[in-house]
């Protein structure tokens, strides 16, 4: 008799203790779903605004003159960015360009200028290190007292500068870039011109 109230006893603590654990294991609440944050790239097309100073050199057979003065830029491109945070781009722009200067009696200077350039940089974070290099091209003029003349140059380009993300859309930009317009022959006179600019920009990334 004892024996059998003891393992009755037994088997319903075992049933018991076995509902208790199962309505923990039914009542314990589910874990948070961990947030997963967007990884940044830098792939896609953008376009943007820039400006600053530049100085510009104007190289002629009887004189050669500084031009210094300012630009304002648009730009447009497209990125690639690989698993290795490597960046590629092409990126083109339109330009005008504030670089004149006297030099009696003639006037001469630079106006609107554009370049097409392949870019090659690496991503760190939401910053953009770059080296950029292309074509370019500008339209020089000289006015002095037996007339004007014009025409369009066309060289090379090559320049570094960095882009910063501020949002996953808008970013910054910095860049130095020289240009060596190649020559030209205005009112009979050879002249070979270049260009140093620093400029500052903003971009919107699509």
């Amino acid at each position: 008799m004892k024996l059998r109230f003891a393992f009755f006893a037994v088997a319903g603590f075992l049933f018991a203790g076995s509902a208790m654990a199962a309505d923990a294991i039914e009542e314990a609440p589910a874990a948070p779903a961990a947030e997963i944050t967007p990884v940044f790239t830098w792939t896609g097309f953008y376009a943007g605004l820039g400006g600053g100073p530049t100085w510009a050199n104007g190289d002629f057979d009887v004189f050669s003159e500084d031009m210094n003065g300012g630009l304002i830029t648009g730009f447009i491109g497209y990125n690639w960015q690989l698993e290795n945070n490597f960046v590629f781009g092409i990126e083109g722009d339109v330009s005008y360009n504030w670089d004149k200067s006297d030099v009696s009696p003639f006037e001469v200077g630079l106006e609107t200028a554009g370049s097409v350039r392949a870019r090659l940089g690496y991503a760190i974070d939401r910053a953009l290190i770059y080296g950029a290099a292309g074509w370019t091209g500008a339209q020089a003029h000289i006015d002095g007292p037996v007339g004007s003349d014009s025409d369009m140059l066309s060289g090379w380009t090559i320049g570094a500068g960095v882009d910063y993300a501020f949002t996953n859309n808008i970013f910054g930009r910095l860049e130095y870039r020289y240009n060596d317009y190649g020559s030209a022959n205005l009112l009979g006179l050879d002249g070979d011109f270049h260009q140093h600019v620093v400029m500052i920009g903003v971009g919107y990334k699509f």
